[in-house]
């Protein structure tokens, strides 16, 4: 099982330019709105046609622009699930997954049907129609009508986007079941970080059109490689860097001189460290620990995010600030401490960036 994608397409704003080969695997797509992931998925679905590249599902050509051939969506084989679900309103919940199988013979159709409602849990909602249900429910209808059609190719265009959190995270766990038993390529476009990661094997982030970090979920997440990839992966602490001595640079937004490890990447502009990797210690004299001062405190349900400025106190707002997160409970404590705190930035924790691919 294997999908191959090398396209290229004008848009209005920029170019898309993507270029992807996986296997019986979850490909995560992350990356702002309009950055092109939707278009993507619908090039290879067959509903938008690349200015050129080729689209390969399993050994079957499914684009080809110097062959020029372009099969149509019905021939591709390929499951696309809508972000709205694109129910048909008209359409009972039993006739909405159905439908792909309208060429079947009754007692075919009717046996695919049934095994993939019961699978789902749509048995008692088979007569109802999309406004009688709700929108949970309308997506595992929405699924179960992408896969009854046994699709070599799965594309899920952000399918939890219009479901509250309770019902998200219930239906993330039965997608990862369903998926586990799916034989082909799965590609997951998604704005959310932590579903992102969660569900896929691999993550590609895109920006304006153009691959800016691809690998394994923890490779992307731990080295992420560029300045945008740092950012879209959720990293809140990037600083300009120069280099001082051997093995020393120094962080120009942050003030302060930093060692680093063997991961440092040539011609690197930038560093970055996520917001939960810097830590608050009592001893001073640990590698790359400087005084701090809290310039902003933001507290959520669980957790407390610190703005912190090292060396001084900030003299304005955004001021070289770091953000570091801390369990709510510890927090207790901590805040009862004079200043200054001190704050710790391992070297393995630093991460190195260029400014573009």
């Amino acid at each position: 099982m294997e999908l191959i994608v090398d396209i290229y397409k004008e848009l209005k704003d920029f170019k898309l330019n993507i270029n992807l080969n996986i296997g019986k695997e979850t490909l995560g797509f992350l990356g702002a709105s309009g950055s092109g992931k939707s278009m993507t998925l619908r090039c290879i679905a067959g509903l938008v046609k690349p200015d050129k590249g080729r689209i390969v599902l399993n050994g079957r050509v499914l684009f080809d622009s110097e062959k020029r051939i372009n099969l149509p969506v019905q021939e591709r084989n390929v499951g696309l699930l809508f972000q709205n679900y694109a129910l048909f309103a008209n359409l009972t919940v039993k006739e909405n997954i159905s439908f792909g199988l309208r060429n079947l013979p009754k007692r075919e159709q009717e046996f695919k049907v049934k095994k993939k409602m019961e699978m789902m849990g749509l048995m008692a909602l088979q007569d109802r129609y999309p406004r009688q249900i709700s929108g949970g429910e309308q997506q595992r209808t929405a699924l179960a009508r992408t896969l009854v059609t046994e699709p070599d190719c799965l594309l899920l265009d952000e399918p939890f986007s219009a479901l509250d959190n309770h019902i998200r995270s219930q239906l993330e766990k039965e997608l990862l079941d369903t998926l586990a038993d799916f034989k082909g390529a799965v590609v997951f476009v998604t704005h959310n970080l932590k579903e992102c990661y969660r569900v896929s094997n691999k993550i590609m982030i895109i920006d304006r059109g153009k691959i800016v970090s691809y690998g394994t979920r923890d490779q992307v997440f731990i080295d992420p490689q560029t300045v945008k990839a740092a950012r879209l992966t959720g990293c809140r602490n990037i600083s300009r860097m120069e280099p001082v001595i051997s093995g020393k640079i120094r962080a120009i937004d942050w003030g302060c001189d930093l060692e680093i490890k063997n991961n440092y990447i040539e011609g690197a502009t930038h560093l970055g460290i996520r917001e939960h990797q810097i830590k608050l210690v009592e001893e001073s004299n640990l590698p790359n620990t400087y005084p701090c001062w809290v310039a902003q405190v933001t507290e959520t349900p669980f957790t407390v995010i610190l703005d912190l400025k090292l060396q001084e106190q900030a003299k304005e707002a955004n001021d070289g600030l770091l953000q570091v997160i801390i369990p709510k409970d510890k927090y207790g404590g901590i805040k009862k401490k004079p200043f200054p705190w001190f704050a710790q930035l391992k070297p393995e924790h630093i991460f190195y960036l260029k400014d573009s691919v």
